[in-house]
Formats: C-alpha cells, sequence, structure tokens
C-alpha cells in the first residue's frame, strides 16, 4: 500500500514539475494511457494520483471527454488573488503586534536576499523561492491553520504551479525587490489598517498583472 502511494505522490509530483516547466499547460487533456507508458508503470497509481491534482484544484475532470488540466479566466485569476490579498492583509493587521525583532531580521534577510539578487542580475526563477519565505514568515504569527490553508490555497496553486512560467514575468527583479522592501516597511510600523492596505494591494496587482494569461471566459 505504501509503495502504491509512493507512485501516486511521485506522479502527482511529475505532472506538477511539467506544469512548472511549460511541458503542460492550462487547458491541456491528461492522457493516462500515456502517462503510465512515459512513465513505466500501471494505471492505477496514475488515477489516483490525478484524483489527488483534482482535489487540489490543478486538474478537472471533464465528465465523457476526460481530465485536463485547469483553466482560469482572467476574472478567476483576479478573484482568487483578492481572497488571497483579504485574508492575509486581515490576519497580518490582527498580528502585527506579534512580530518580534527575529521576525523582522528573517524578512530583512530574505528583503536582502532579494536586493543582492538584482545587483547579480540573477532571473526570476532564482530569486522566487524568495517570495515563498517572505510570506511564510508572516503566516508563521497567524494563529489560524484554517485561514492560513485558504489564503495560500487561492493563489499558490495559480503562481506557483499553473501560471509560474507566466508569474515569473509580470515582474522585474527589481520591481519584485522593490514591493517586499515596502511591505516589510509597512509591516514594521504596526499599523493594522495600514498593514492590511499594503497586502490587498500587493495581492490584488498581482493579479491584475497575471489576469491578461487566463483563458477568456467564452473560449
Amino acid at each position: 500500500m505504501t509503495h502504491y502511494a509512493t507512485y501516486s505522490e511521485q506522479v502527482a509530483d511529475t505532472l506538477k514539475q511539467m506544469l512548472l516547466e511549460g511541458r503542460l499547460s492550462p487547458g491541456d487533456r491528461v492522457h493516462e494511457t500515456a502517462l503510465a507508458e512515459q512513465l513505466g508503470i500501471s494505471r492505477a497509481p496514475i488515477r489516483e494520483a490525478l484524483h489527488m491534482l483534482v482535489t487540489e484544484g490543478l486538474i478537472i475532470h471533464r465528465p465523457q471527454r476526460g481530465k485536463f488540466i485547469m483553466t482560469l479566466t482572467p476574472q478567476e485569476i483576479c478573484n482568487s488573488y483578492f481572497v488571497g490579498g483579504v485574508l492575509e492583509g486581515a490576519a497580518a493587521a490582527a498580528c502585527c503586534r506579534d512580530f518580534d525583532r527575529e521576525d523582522f531580521r528573517r524578512m530583512e534577510e530574505v528583503v536582502a536576499g532579494m536586493r543582492k539578487s538584482v545587483e547579480e542580475n540573477r532571473n526570476m526563477r532564482e530569486i522566487a523561492p524568495l517570495d515563498t519565505d517572505f510570506h511564510s514568515i508572516i503566516f508563521s504569527r497567524i494563529n489560524n491553520p484554517l485561514l492560513v490553508d485558504i489564503s495560500r490555497r487561492s493563489c499558490l496553486r495559480i503562481s506557483k504551479i499553473l501560471f509560474f512560467r507566466h508569474w515569473l514575468t509580470i515582474y522585474t527583479p527589481m520591481e519584485f525587490y522593490q514591493r517586499h522592501a515596502h511591505l516589510l516597511q509597512v509591516l514594521r510600523r504596526r499599523a493594522p489598517g495600514d498593514i492590511e492596505t499594503a497586502l490587498r494591494a500587493h495581492y490584488e496587482e498581482s493579479g491584475r498583472r497575471l489576469s491578461r494569461f487566463g483563458t477568456p471566459a467564452d473560449a
């Protein structure tokens, strides 16, 4: 049973990697038989992996047609980022007094890493993990696992998997650094209203920029 689960997880990871590399794109059909042949395993773990990805919102099952990589309209992308910004903004505002010196030191270290990446002319693919690091520090102080889970899922599947190769293009490395440096400044002030406004704007701008890669509603 463990072996079977491992195969399923490996297949799910392989499909995610194919999305990250652009070998699969939103709207593409996923063929169980072709995957089984490509990976050299039976269709059972393939089927289980696809079920896992349906649950994660990365694959959609269309009756009589098959399974496809999830597509999102421009409005759906904006809506997802709006939700992410509202939730993280409200939660960070509520717990802003809990951020301590170590939290700010870690944030400064991440932002410094972004600045160094700009100076060294690194590309966005190399810098991208720092975005996750920065927001993870904010989430670490939010004492509401359900809110954290919903907030992360509202955007992560879009920016870090489905539309990752496009997400890498919506900001220059300098813009990326400046946006997070601004958030750090606002968080340091510990003003709940300012923090909530800044995080909502941070997410909404990303949603607007990324939305141009969505699938038109009438497609």
